[in-house]
């Protein structure tokens, strides 16, 4: 922002030294962007671009405790194949039921239950040529039809989040962003069982794991260690433009600016952490020592400040990796690190564990759920009512790998959107008609998507 002018437009970015910048949050009184360069009221919301997001948790879930009505199920016993076709099939048909009390794994979204929608009943189909956990991840967003494409096991093509970004990615610094948050570097397994997005056939779309990368991606231009704390280097400039700003607008900018420094002092105790826990000897990798919650809400506080500020519409958020052994340290659940995937073939004695476990991941998405719908956008709106949301997993169960009944929750979509539901689909319904659903609220004109059979039009308000 130059010192003879204030036209300061929601695309300005505040310039510091050594090439660092930090985009600007939406706020009221600044400008979209009018010739005049004055400073606007902002009331409409017909400009907001809608955004869309997904947070992905591997290994499926314990039934009983995520899914209404089944909290007394046994776990049956048998051929893997009939052990999947038998579970998840109480309701065959459709039903659409107020989301009235919540299942223990999903009572963190106690606050939010009127803006989010269970689905339940939907299913993918497993394509025989694979383990099981290998198309898990690597094909939950695919666009391809299972068994269409030639020379390869993996029904995997272009993912749902490149396709839309392909629609509203065009204007921002990033069209998709990444994140994963398996720290761990031992590389047991192959790129399919650690990645959700892809561009294309045997294109992946590489995902950021360091929280400092993200950091430097999202908010720098030159690496230079001297340089490191950026609020520092724009502060004179921050300190002009809240000088124009109402009331509200400047206690926005603020928190905004108090959000940055948190992330920066979170980075640097993590950091610190793993630098110590470098320094001794374990059987497992260091990283297996670092809190496992805090690492996930740094995440995914970068994610919310990316979508915040406009630096991209579209991310991926993968919790963790698919059947890899290497142990986490989920910070007051248990006393030493554990191994998801190994408890969960055990489930029948781990039972109270695994669901620990699934709680815990659903206090991390409904975290990041209440940050985004903390965040005031025009019109009244919030970050949230402007995102698709999407809580889900590539297995219905853990410990039985099916592909059917599996969870999903949509967070957030606002007025397009009806929530505070339970939609449970009709017996066959494909995941791909959710992707149908959100790609076609994402702006996209898509006749099909994958082997999609039509629309989820339970959630959409105007069904």
């Amino acid at each position: 922002m130059t010192r003879n002018t204030k036209r300061t437009t929601r695309r300005n970015f505040l310039r510091g030294l050594g090439g660092t910048a930090l985009s600007l949050p939406w706020l009221e009184s600044v400008s979209t962007g009018s010739p005049s360069g004055s400073l606007n009221l902002v009331s409409s919301t017909a400009n907001v671009q809608q955004r869309m997001a997904h947070f992905y948790v591997p290994i499926g879930v314990v039934r009983r405790g995520f899914f209404p009505g089944e909290a007394d199920d046994v776990i049956p016993k048998g051929n893997l194949g009939n052990v999947m076709k038998s579970l998840g099939k109480q309701n065959p048909k459709l039903s659409v039921k107020p989301l009235e009390k919540l299942t223990p794994t999903l009572q963190p979204l106690e606050d939010l239950k009127s803006k989010i929608n269970l689905i339940t009943g939907m299913d993918r189909t497993f394509q025989q040529g694979t383990d099981v956990h290998a198309q898990c991840a690597s094909c939950y967003l695919s666009s391809a039809v299972p068994y269409t494409v030639k020379g390869t096991a993996w029904p995997l093509d272009r993912t749902l989040d490149h396709l839309v970004a392909d629609k509203v990615g065009r204007k921002t610094p990033f069209p998709t962003l990444e994140f994963s948050c398996n720290s761990h570097r031992d590389n047991k397994e192959s790129i399919y069982f650690d990645n959700i997005s892809w561009f294309g056939i045997g294109h992946l779309a590489p995902s950021i794991r360091d929280p400092r990368k993200m950091y430097h991606r999202l908010f720098s231009t030159r690496e230079i260690d001297r340089y490191r704390d950026i609020t520092d280097l724009v502060l004179e400039d921050a300190r002009s433009l809240k000088n124009e700003l109402g009331g509200s607008d400047q206690q926005k900018f603020a928190e905004y600016f108090d959000s940055i420094r948190t992330i920066e002092k979170q980075m640097d105790r993590l950091e610190k952490m793993r630098t110590e826990l470098s320094k001794v000897k374990f059987d497992e990798p260091p990283e297996a020592h670092l809190p496992r919650g805090e690492y996930i809400r740094l995440m995914g506080d970068l994610m919310v400040v990316a979508l915040q500020t406009g630096l991209t519409n579209v991310t991926t958020f993968m919790v963790g990796p698919e059947r890899w052994d290497t142990p986490y340290k989920f910070e007051g659940l248990f006393d030493k690190p554990r191994s998801h995937h190994q408890m969960s073939h055990n489930q029948t004695k781990m039972i109270d564990d695994l669901l620990k476990v699934d709680r815990f991941h659903m206090e991390q998405f409904a975290y990041l759920a209440k940050k985004m719908d903390a965040i005031e956008q025009p019109g009244g709106t919030t970050l949230l009512d402007n995102t698709l949301f999407t809580y889900g997993s590539g297995l219905g169960d853990g410990s039985t790998h099916q592909y059917n009944d599996l969870p999903i929750i949509v967070a957030g979509g606002g007025k397009k959107i009806k929530s505070g539901q339970h939609i449970n689909l009709p017996e066959g319904t494909p995941l791909a008609n959710l992707w149908l659903t959100q790609s076609r609220l994402m702006g996209l004109k898509m006749d099909r998507f994958a082997d999609s059979s039509g629309e989820v039009t339970q959630i959409l308000s105007n069904a």
